[in-house]
């Protein structure tokens, strides 16, 4: 059900790596019937259907630079053009930058709406290190442990294939502080943006699932 009357409802949800902002996302959608635009699926779809739009960014990519605003900015548009976002949306991932938030300002515009809510699930570093630092893979199909949430009942060996279990490189502890830190950094801007507008909200991301989310859901139910 739209959370506003007859007008599209459009919510950006913010939050570190590893504050579980994509468990969040898909319940929140769930229950709300929002869809949940997720830019990196957008991203990696558009690319995979090798879409006109997904050509442009890949061609961004193989040279390692970073896709282009507008590119970023037109898949948007056109997912937000879909049936089903009628009624709004849950973005994830983007904007990233307040140029972006004006872009998006803008767009929505079009298509009758506006920002209603930014929530911001946070948590400290060392929640989020441990949360990050603590997975562990298996090397056969990729099944996934974590060491306090999700113990394997044999250290190293998956229990589902017998496989050994590793820690990829993007989990371990140094580099997990550094993409917190690179997360502060670019989206500190971003979050005085919709801050100083009225729009973003903290939600305490360290508790129980069930939790986060019956503070989400109360947040977006204020106009």
């Amino acid at each position: 059900m739209p959370l506003r009357g007859t007008l599209p409802t459009y919510i950006v949800l913010l939050g570190p790596p590893g504050v579980g902002k994509g468990t969040q996302a898909k319940i929140i959608a769930e229950k709300t019937g929002l869809p949940h635009v997720s830019s990196g699926d957008l991203f990696r779809e558009n690319m995979k259907q090798k879409t006109e739009l997904g050509q442009l960014a890949q061609t961004y990519i193989n040279k390692g630079e970073l896709v282009p605003d507008d590119v970023t900015i037109a898949m948007i548009r056109a997912r937000l053009s879909c049936p089903d976002c009628m009624e709004g949306a849950l973005l994830d991932g983007f904007p990233r930058t307040p140029a972006q938030a004006d872009a998006l300002a803008k767009m929505l515009t079009d298509f009758g709406g506006k920002v209603d809510h930014a929530p911001c699930i946070i948590a400290s570093e060392a929640t989020l290190v441990e949360r990050l630092s603590g997975r562990w893979t298996c090397r056969e199909q990729g099944h996934i442990f974590h060491e306090v949430y999700n113990p394997s009942r044999e250290p190293g060996v998956c229990d589902i294939d017998g496989s050994e279990l590793y820690q990829r490189d993007d989990d371990k502890a140094e580099t997990v502080k550094r993409r917190i830190q690179v997360y502060a950094e670019q989206t500190a801007p971003l979050i005085a943006y919709y801050r100083q507008r009225g729009l973003l909200v903290e939600i305490d991301g360290a508790r129980p699932v069930e939790e986060v989310t019956a503070d989400l859901l109360a947040v977006l139910k204020t106009k």
